[in-house]
């Protein structure tokens, strides 16, 4: 595999997970504290919670931040000891940044 798929496939699972928590709903401090257990819900299914619907500009933040975020850690590592870690996060923050230009941008 190359170097610069490897780059693509880190970016984008992180991206994943982070859309992923972008989209998790709240639980709120009464739900944390539990029902007592002859009151508690029976089935399945019946303690999953609906996930949040991300809209189009929501996912674009998730994916801008992903990608300002790796460019922040690589401007910080300035030792060069720490260049192909900063070069590869820079790798993957132009992955990321090509799917916010669009696909003719490649």
């Amino acid at each position: 595999m190359r170097a610069r798929d490897k780059a693509a496939v880190s970016a984008l699972r992180a991206t994943l997970a982070a859309l992923d928590n972008a989209e998790a709903v709240s639980v709120g401090e009464a739900e944390l504290r539990g029902l007592a257990l002859e009151q508690s819900p029976v089935g399945v299914g019946v303690t999953e919670a609906a996930r949040r619907e991300l809209s189009e500009r929501n996912v674009a933040d998730v994916v801008r931040a992903e990608a300002a975020e790796r460019l922040k850690v690589a401007a910080q590592l300035t030792a060069p000891a720490h260049a192909d870690r900063a070069a590869r996060l820079r790798a993957e923050a132009a992955v990321l940044l090509r799917f916010l230009d669009g696909p003719d941008a490649a």
